[in-house]
Formats: C-alpha cells, structure tokens, sequence
C-alpha cells in the first residue's frame, strides 16, 4: 500500500448545465489531502483562469467549489491520487473511461476541457492530438485540449497558458449549444 492508497478521493466540482468542465487527468497529493482542486502553490491553474477571463478575482484552492458560480466545474479521469500524472497505467485510464464519460452525459457540459493531452490520448487511444477544439465530441459536449497548468509542466509559460485558456473561454461564450 502507497501513501496515495490511503489517501481519500478528491469530490468533484460539478452542476448541471455548465459552460466548461475542467478536467485533470488525476489528483495530486496535496489535493486530495487537502480535498481541494490544484492545491500546490506551483499549480498554476487558479492564475490562469483568471487571467483568461473565466472568473473576475483568483480563486484560492480553498474556495474551489465558487468556480461553480462562473459556470465552470472540476473533475479528473482518474481518481487515484498520486505525485505525477507518469505514475497511472493505461489499465487505471481504461477502468475509469466509461465511468468517466457518462460522469460528462449526465452534467452535459457545452464544453469538457482536457488539462493536456495525456488524458484524451488515454482514453481515446489515440497519439495525434491536437491543442485546442478536438474533431469530435466526448460524453455529447465539445471537448478541447488545454496545456497542462501543472508547476510540472514548464513547456507552457503562464502567458500561453492564459492564451490558450483565453481561446476556449471566447469561444464558449460565442458558440451555442453542442
């Protein structure tokens, strides 16, 4: 048994009928001890939401469920926490698909937004995925690729992730139903 077995799962942050569903591919540690969604003070997600115009102040960890107040949700594939997303097997992605994608069909979501491109590919099973609207829906609502805001990930600085969070957020605002 692991220290992330013996922790509990991180709650969802879910409503019916939400513009964005935010998605991570699974909890870190220090969110699912501390039951709150992109806790680690390198996660740059808050920031970046903010900045892309999704919420009018930076939401601490702390108040994570007030996301539900701008129209925008959480949740992960996977529900296992660990210390890096590299940790999860393909069987763990393949136990939660289906789960997950009714999880998707019954808050029916406009848009579902996949944090990196590992999650998607894992349930897919597919390698060539592109950033940003993917060709095809998941669980009835537009699905898009976002980078990853993990302090991890320093592929991305915090102005293309702001850009990219940015894209999605203009065009939810500007596209009707699914």
């Amino acid at each position: 048994m692991t220290l992330s077995d013996s922790l509990p799962c991180l709650p969802d942050i879910l409503g019916p009928g939400l513009s964005v569903v935010f998605c991570g591919i699974n909890p870190g540690v220090l969110a699912a001890s501390t039951g709150r969604h992109f806790a680690g003070r390198g996660n740059r997600f808050w920031r970046t939401i903010h900045l892309a115009g999704f919420t009018p102040e930076q939401i601490p960890p702390e108040n994570d469920r007030t996301l539900l107040q701008y129209g925008c949700g959480l949740t992960t594939v996977v529900s296992r926490p660990t210390a890096r997303a590299d940790e999860l097997s393909q069987w763990e992605f393949d136990a939660a698909a289906s789960g997950f994608e009714r999880k998707i069909e019954r808050y029916a979501p406009q848009c579902v937004a996949f944090l990196g491109k590992m999650a998607l590919g894992a349930l897919s099973g597919r390698r060539d995925i592109d950033w940003g609207l993917q060709p095809t829906a998941f669980g009835g609502a537009r699905a898009w690729v976002l980078p990853n805001p993990s302090g991890l990930n320093r592929t991305f600085t915090l102005d293309a992730l702001v850009s990219a969070y940015r894209e999605l957020r203009v065009a939810v605002a500007t596209a009707g139903p699914v």
